[in-house]
């Protein structure tokens, strides 16, 4: 498949902006918080366009399209839809995470629960991070790869490069101003793609008539219980997850977490259906003929949104469109790499490897490791053959199934114990592994759509159980002193 030069100008323009702006927010950092929180000091629309940016992904992009011309049909919309629901939920929750004051998930859980109980939750929340980073490669590099028309291998290896260098630059000020550019990218790239698909297709009354009648039903490939649990798996991996609750931590005030946290749901309600139809036009094109199947048998059905931009949009759209697609994947793979690099260099290094570590010692460990786990990420890129919507679903429930509900209920319940955090995160989490990895996806031989709810439903019930066995010797809501703090 061949582009015009136009396109490749248009992204190396947009990747060369990226670097320049990871440069810029490399002056303003000049302290561990500024690093890992942006100083405090977002506003609601930076809130905004940074919590988008960083949950609009991959999967929210090629996979929703690859699952739109698959069995999933418009119904595919759910999976990024039920975000935004989760956003309006995490609004009641958005000043408590704020008032916290914490930097990291795992500092939470140390100040709250002991130092056990933040290793721990250190290591469960940093895995799946290099998981989330891997999911996000493989999606910009597929557009990188067709668009230069050089291997995805070659091009995995660039867009990590690209990524981790404006990453380990600015820390989460440069994530976050690069967010702010790049939600622009995802949305208008991808809805500008519209009217060109179907132009190509003759019009939308021909989509509608060479896709089956069920392909616009909007529960055909998510039910209304697969919508619920999405959901709730959104809540909860949004809730624990450090590239995203960090933004609640970086935000002004509660305020202005809460605004951002509205704001991010509007613009997921308004993208959802646009990756859904774009896959819908793609099946009708194949069943039109005029895109053969046989271009998607060599390099897989994720590929179908670069077929749909080289064939349908003049050069300079699609080159927007390439850089749309770049953009979610890449604010995604920044934060999900800050979020482990922050989460060794808070909790683990500065905790347990040298607690006399400065401020500088702390961001230049934090930076190593975000460079160390962008090539783990590369690693698993180029060698794991799962859907990226596969990727990104194991690592959402595998970290906060057993997170989840110590964390949300111990900024509320002073009965929250140490013992009763130790047995959610460790119940919870085998739940998942097992349902997921080891019963097909299946509880006492019924059907789980989202392994996470009963990993959930096990945490919970082991966290209240286990705390009313073993209270905590001080009933408190409040946290432990941060002694690292200057």
């Amino acid at each position: 498949m061949t582009v015009s030069w136009i396109v490749i100008a248009v992204v190396i323009a947009y990747m060369g902006i990226m670097l320049f702006v990871g440069w810029y927010a490399k002056n303003k950092i000049s302290s561990n918080k500024d690093f890992m929180v942006a100083g405090r000091r977002l506003g609601p629309i930076l809130m905004a366009g940074t919590l988008a940016a960083t949950e609009i992904g991959g999967g929210s992009s090629l996979g929703v399209v690859q699952q739109g011309m698959g069995k999933y049909g418009i119904s595919s919309a759910w999976y990024v839809i039920a975000m935004g629901f989760a956003f309006v939920i995490l609004t009641f929750l958005a000043p408590k995470f704020r008032d916290a004051k914490v930097k990291t998930v795992p500092e939470y859980f140390r100040r709250r629960y002991g130092r056990l109980s933040g290793l721990i939750t250190a290591v469960i929340m940093l895995l799946p991070l290099i998981g989330l980073t891997a999911g996000q490669m493989i999606a910009s590099s597929v557009i990188l790869s067709t668009m230069l028309g050089i291997s995805f291998n070659m091009a995995v290896i660039l867009i990590c490069g690209i990524v981790t260098l404006y990453s380990v630059m600015g820390g989460l000020w440069s994530v976050t101003l690069t967010d702010f550019i790049q939600v622009f990218f995802i949305v208008f790239g991808m809805a500008i793609a519209i009217p060109f698909a179907f132009n190509l297709a003759g019009g939308w009354n021909n989509v509608v008539a060479n896709v089956p009648p069920e392909t616009f039903n909007l529960f055909e490939g998510y039910s209304v219980v697969d919508v619920i649990g999405l959901t709730i798996m959104y809540i909860a991996t949004f809730t624990v997850g450090q590239e995203a609750v960090s933004r609640y931590y970086a935000a002004r005030d509660g305020k202005a977490a809460q605004q951002g946290s509205i704001a991010a749901a509007l613009i997921n309600f308004v993208y959802g259906f646009i990756p859904a139809i774009l896959g819908v036009t793609v099946l009708a094109l194949v069943n039109m003929g005029i895109f053969d199947p046989a271009q998607f048998q060599s390099v897989g059905s994720r590929y179908a949104l670069p077929v749909l931009a080289v064939h349908a949009m003049p050069p300079l759209i699609c080159g927007i469109l390439f850089a749309g697609v770049i953009s979610a994947t890449m604010s995604s793979a920044s934060s999900d790499l800050l979020g482990a690099g922050s989460i060794f260099a808070n909790d683990i290094y500065r905790e347990y490897i040298n607690p006399e570590a400065t401020d500088e010692m702390v961001m230049k460990m934090a930076r190593t490791v975000m460079v160390l786990c962008g090539l783990l990420s590369l690693g698993v890129a180029l060698f794991n053959t799962s859907s990226i919507i596969t990727i990104l679903m194991f690592s959402f429930t595998f970290r906060a199934a057993g997170a989840f509900f110590p964390y949300v209920l111990g900024h509320y319940w002073k009965g929250a114990s140490t013992a009763g955090t130790l047995a959610s995160l460790l119940v919870g989490t085998i739940v998942v592994i097992y349902v997921q990895n080891l019963a097909g996806g299946s509880l006492f031989g019924i059907h789980v759509s989202q392994p996470i709810i009963p990993g959930l439903l096990a945490a919970l019930l082991s966290f209240l159980v286990v705390s009313k066995l073993c209270p905590p010797q001080e009933e408190t809501t409040e946290l432990l002193p941060d002694v690292h703090e200057s």
